[in-house]
């Protein structure tokens, strides 16, 4: 297949789709070797780049078109006139340790911020930014938590190799949720930290039935 209909043809199908395609299937469907699909998407990427309202992005091994960083204000303003929630510093810290030390259970990551997270995850997890990965082979068989793709396309990375260190992270994250501020954000959250339930005395949701137990096995 020739370069420029090469081009033409994964620019129509990242339009198409919207969704990331995985270069694995588009090697497979398209009869293409991983490295002429890689080029392609090189190509591509100089193309929309720049000042581009689009750009073209990898991670976890896929491809996607997405917007343009630099236009978020007035995409919102257009599209979403209710900006979502800003993460509270709680939940932030919560996914910076959640990143670098997963798969990692709640209680793990309680022993590294010596507060309860329940609502911190609560929030990670409404925000598609942590999912449940397992649970893990020892007494009570707690939840196991790790990044997801929203993740990887939030933060610009292919995968979670690529991570900065953990303070450029935290500043990283900071930046992109200082955009949309929620001033009751940050007392639902240090409210909730200090029990662990919703205020009613209700542990969160994607708790329930969870045994409580130690990291060190003990109940």
């Amino acid at each position: 297949m020739e370069i420029e209909l090469i081009d033409n043809t994964l620019e129509s199908l990242l339009f198409v789709s919207g969704d990331g395609l995985p270069v694995s299937s588009i090697c497979e469907y398209l009869e293409l070797q991983q490295s002429e699909v890689k080029n392609a998407v090189k190509r591509l990427q100089k193309k929309y780049g720049g000042k581009c309202g689009i750009h073209l992005i990898t991670y976890n091994g896929k491809v996607q078109f997405a917007t343009n960083p630099e236009y978020s204000d007035v995409i919102a303003s257009v599209l979403n006139p209710i900006k979502e929630k800003a993460l509270s510093t709680p939940a932030m810290e919560t996914l910076s340790i959640i990143a670098y030390r997963q798969p990692v259970t709640r209680l793990e990551v309680e022993s590294i911020r010596g507060v309860n997270c329940d609502y911190a995850l609560q929030a990670l997890l409404k925000n598609n930014l942590v999912e449940i990965v397992g649970r893990q082979d020892t007494l009570g068989k707690p939840l196991l938590f790790g990044t997801t793709e929203t993740f990887l396309k939030r933060f610009g990375i292919d995968d979670v190799t690529q991570l900065p260190d953990r303070d450029a992270l935290v500043e990283k994250i900071r930046d992109i949720e200082e955009s949309s501020p929620d001033p009751d954000a940050e007392q639902l959250y240090n409210y909730a930290e200090n029990d662990g339930t919703d205020g009613d005395g209700q542990t969160p949701d994607f708790l329930q039935g969870e045994d409580v137990v130690s990291i060190d096995g003990e109940e």
